[in-house]
């Protein structure tokens, strides 16, 4: 909590005129009893009408005073409650932003996803609760017990008797309930998380008619998360009872012994209705006070998970000994003796890699699927870092660049296509924001996808469907290549993103990819995308089996001729 707090730092000055605006409200509030009785006993009681309207009068100042207060500090707590909100949101979204891809594996998105809207909105309204009732309410049974004592010491015993029991009772429900609305807030992201992957699979779903497995599961982690929810509730509704018997009580003890104090003229009429009157404001503070108790337990729960977000420790950043000066020039690189294994794995995933690719050369990475060809990719743009050996970008070690300069000089396809709601230019720009509409049109004619745009409804200014829903698979690969290649990147770096393409539109494509000056990696399992490549890297088992051009390879690599073989049969081996 503490450090969520932190934020408000810069919001102090509005946060102290809120805070001054409630305690005269407060302050008027708890005048407003003590009025009443000097109305009842020494106006009403003697039949004194100045009396009355001179009390009457300070009482509707006051109620016009505590009512103006009252909207001007709610504009006040409003207003730093908004803030914190947005800070703590953007503050929490930069830092998922930094994460590492090790980073990422820590935290479901459906989990970010909901830490970045349901928990931050569960902070914000504390905050505004806690300018505006949360300290309020205590001060409230605080000044009325005071209150009483001033009015009528005997009758108020009666009053502060049940305070002490009721607040560690409240005490209690604030320790067990945190726990309980963790839980809540664990199950949410479970059910976001199911969501999730079902609007994402919503076509394999419709194809597979896997409508009511999907709708099952959905109801099973929908219950789980009502049960959790109940048994949080039923704890915390509880408190509303228990606290209007306690009062009550000590209520009708008041009006008992109050009647015995009147007869024998011990107390007054304006003192009884005074006591009974800072008895139910102390009954509806304790009560604000029990719905307070559930609020701040599922700020405390959501305070702890963001928590976690923010201290996480980015694994993977710029070294202390990165040299802002170095950047790539030509596209040279080289691996020498490259060990790596992901976060929190044993098996190494590629061992012993060493291999040099001259500038402007176009490497095809080959292999079959789970031999590292896309780790090793992922090494040179520094997405993971080697557990030992080095990755040098002209003769520079990687990790002596920095993150940001070392990316914004490679262009780089994933496997998986992510494309983003917005026009053909948009998505095409994303690899570059100021890019002129002729770079666009050049990087689009590069990847052979202008003229497939051209024919689109509104060309270049066509909306492009979530994740490119209404786009081909090649078109999207294509896509996504224009948007790497506007950059005018010194490494290409192409993972498996030409597997939709027909031996046509590739061939034109990497003669298009060749005659640019940048070193390429195209990772295939598809043999005729290696027939132009300068050098070919055959990988088996996270290891280097083989490297050279396509005829040298298919001399002295059983393994490439036996992937030849499968792909164009021996006879094809005669005429390569």
């Amino acid at each position: 909590m503490r450090t969520m707090f932190a934020f408000l730092g810069k919001y102090r000055f509005a946060a102290a005129i809120a805070l001054m605006l409630m305690l005269i409200e407060l302050a008027v509030e708890l005048l407003q009893p003590y009025v009443i009785s000097k109305i009842i006993d020494d106006g009403i009681g003697r039949q004194d009408l100045s009396v009355v309207m001179k009390w009457g009068g300070i009482l509707s100042a006051c109620s016009l005073l505590a009512f103006a207060v009252g909207i001007l500090s709610s504009f006040y707590a409003s207003h730093v409650s908004q803030s914190f909100g947005f800070d703590l949101r953007e503050r929490l979204y930069e830092k998922v932003q930094s994460f590492s891809f090790a980073n990422f594996s820590r935290f479901p998105e459906s989990s970010l996803i909901t830490r970045l809207t349901n928990d931050v909105m569960q902070l914000q309204n504390t905050v505004f609760m806690g300018l505006r009732i949360m300290l309020r309410a205590p001060l409230l049974v605080i000044g009325s017990i005071v209150m009483a004592f001033v009015v009528h010491p005997k009758l108020a015993l009666w009053l502060a008797a049940v305070i002490p029991f009721l607040c560690v009772f409240l005490l209690w429900v604030l320790k067990k309930g945190e726990r309980l609305f963790r839980a809540v807030q664990q199950q949410l992201d479970k059910v976001n998380g199911v969501m999730q992957q079902n609007l994402i699979g919503m076509r394999m779903v419709r194809v597979f008619v896997r409508m009511k497995h999907e709708s099952d599961r959905f109801a099973q982690a929908s219950r789980q998360l009502m049960d959790k929810t109940v048994s949080a509730l039923r704890l915390t509704e509880a408190t509303m009872p228990v606290i209007l018997l306690a009062m009550n009580a000590a209520v009708m003890a008041v009006l008992w012994f109050g009647r015995v104090q009147l007869d024998t003229n011990g107390a007054t009429v304006g003192e009884v209705v005074a006591i009974v009157n800072y008895a139910t404001r102390t009954t509806a503070a304790l009560s604000i006070m029990s719905m307070i108790v559930v609020n701040f337990s599922r700020a405390r729960a959501s305070a702890q998970r963001m928590e976690e977000v923010i201290v996480t420790e980015i694994d993977l950043k710029d070294e202390q000994e990165s040299d802002a000066a170095a950047k790539l020039q030509s596209g040279a690189v080289t691996f020498e003796q490259v060990f790596f294994k992901y976060p929190d794995t044993e098996l190494p995933v590629l061992s012993g890699i060493s291999f040099a690719v001259k500038p402007g050369e176009m490497i095809a990475v080959l292999g079959a699927t789970g031999s590292g060809k896309s780790s090793l990719l992922q090494l040179i743009p520094r997405l993971y870092d080697a557990e030992s050996g080095s990755v040098y970008l002209d003769g520079i070690p990687v990790r002596r660049m920095k993150l940001e300069q070392l990316r914004k000089q490679i262009g780089y396809v994933p496997q998986e296509i992510v494309l983003f709601t917005g026009t053909v230019a948009d998505n095409i720009r994303w690899g570059k924001e100021d890019a002129s509409m002729e770079e666009v049109i050049e990087a689009a004619k590069l990847a052979q996808i202008h003229d497939t745009v051209m024919k689109l409804p509104q060309q270049y200014d066509t909306i492009v469907g979530q994740k490119g829903v209404n786009l081909s698979g090649g078109q999207k690969q294509r896509l996504t290549i224009a948007r790497a290649l506007v950059r005018k990147p010194a490494i290409l770096l192409l993972d498996d993103s030409t597997s939709a393409l027909d031996v046509h539109t590739e061939a034109a494509l990497l003669q298009a990819l060749k005659q640019m000056k940048c070193t390429t990696f195209l990772v295939t399992q598809k043999i005729s995308s290696t027939f132009g490549a300068d050098q070919i890297l055959l990988l088996d088992d996270g290891e280097l089996l083989a490297r050279g051009t396509h005829e040298q390879l298919l001399r002295e690599s059983g393994l490439y001729l036996k992937i030849y073989e499968s792909q164009f049969g021996k006879e094809g081996v005669c005429h390569a």
